[in-house]
């Protein structure tokens, strides 16, 4: 089998990558090693700069009309506004921050991909990458061999094609683990609002979600592998809202993760190229993480489709030079939440005092809606 993109994994980027290519008239192979449906990172927010990267490719209308538009992001201590963050402001045409599952995102993106003409080879793993100056050969576990000109690792956090192009992953560790949970409340949560609220406790997360139901992300020291009713009920009264409390009704998926902060050293390798979690990992706080994938996957298939349109292959290292500073500032961003929400007991009240300060000053609040809704990498005019 031969291809001119060979794309290994087909989550949120890999799909994007497919459909920015395909669309161009490119002929793409994309490979997964699941059986189907979502990846566990499960990510749940859309952001208008990610919508905007999508609406060339017929994909932005369709999240948008299927998603909440939350069009305000808080930071509370329990039941005391800290820091809200409003995009209602924002000059774009996705003025909110999109609440959607993950398994939806990928529906849809699979879907534009199916009626490009393209398809998912899957479950089948690559056991073996090789390359040289014509192009890159994969092996897949069933024996089955694909040549193709270039290859894009979209293959998760533990990426067999970074490991196998021999690409370091700098970083470290949080040493707290997260917890997950797909809910349906009753209570004091709002259903058009994403809260991240702080307590002594520690953080948790609540943000609406189609259906009724609500997203609830919390650090944890050691977070079982699947966390129950009374676990979540828990962490929402000792985290949550106080004055009237939030109500577990039904737990319908949980989850737990370890939470990384790593950044590939280089995202390229001759004609080996890496998007999304393969590239770069960091902190759920700010929800960024597909949302820069997804970016990624965009350029990326833009780059490649201008340089097999005959384009001079050095645009490629344009394209691995440009996205790293991006990364480097999400991380940081969401490195910088998750220390807030984690400050010590001493630190804790100086913390709410500059963030309410913080709060009350228009530029601050605009800023960060520009850092959290990604609209600060459009680029420069």
């Amino acid at each position: 089998m031969n291809a001119e993109v060979l794309i290994v994994g087909a989550g949120p980027v890999g799909l994007t990558a497919a459909i920015v290519l395909t669309q161009h008239g490119r002929n793409v192979v994309i490979v997964d090693a699941q059986e189907g449906g979502a990846n566990t990172s499960r990510a749940a927010v859309v952001h208008s700069r990610t919508l905007e990267v999508l609406e060339p490719y017929g994909v932005a209308d369709r999240l948008a009309a299927h998603g909440i538009h939350a069009p305000v992001f808080t930071i509370r201590d329990r039941d005391r506004v800290l820091l809200p963050v409003p995009f209602d402001g924002l000059p774009t045409a996705y003025p909110y921050t999109l609440m959607i599952s993950q398994a939806d995102t990928e529906a849809h993106l699979l879907a534009r991909l199916h009626e490009l003409g393209g398809k998912v080879i899957r479950p089948t793993r690559v056991s073996g990458i090789e390359q040289d100056a014509d192009g890159v050969t994969a092996t897949l576990d069933d024996g089955q061999v694909i040549h193709a000109a270039y290859l894009i690792g979209a293959d998760g956090m533990n990426s067999t094609v970074r490991q196998s192009a021999g690409i370091g992953f700098s970083g470290g560790t949080y040493a707290e683990s997260f917890v997950l949970a797909d809910v349906r409340l009753s209570g004091g949560v709002p259903d058009d609002e994403v809260v991240l609220y702080f307590s002594p406790a520690g953080l948790v997360v609540a943000a609406p979600l189609p259906g009724g139901l609500h997203r609830i992300v919390a650090t944890v020291d050691e977070a079982p592998r699947e966390p129950g009713i009374p676990l979540v009920q828990h962490l929402l009264d000792t985290r949550g809202p106080e004055a009237e409390p939030a109500r577990v009704q039904e737990l319908i998926w949980s989850s737990r993760f370890r939470v990384h902060h790593r950044i590939a050293d280089t995202y390229r390798r001759g004609r080996i190229l890496l998007a999304g979690d393969a590239a770069h990992v960091h902190s759920p706080a700010g929800g960024q993480g597909m949302n820069l994938g997804i970016d990624d996957a965009v350029h990326l298939g833009e780059t490649l489709a201008r340089v097999l349109d005959g384009g001079p292959d050095g645009l490629l290292d344009s394209y691995a030079a440009t996205r790293l500073p991006h990364a480097e500032q999400v991380v940081a961003l969401a490195g910088r939440l998750t220390k807030l929400a984690t400050a010590a007991a001493g630190r804790r009240v100086l913390r709410n005092l500059v963030l309410a300060v913080a709060g009350r000053i228009p530029t601050v609040r605009t800023r960060l809606a520009w850092q959290l809704s990604g609209l600060n990498r459009r680029p420069a005019a």
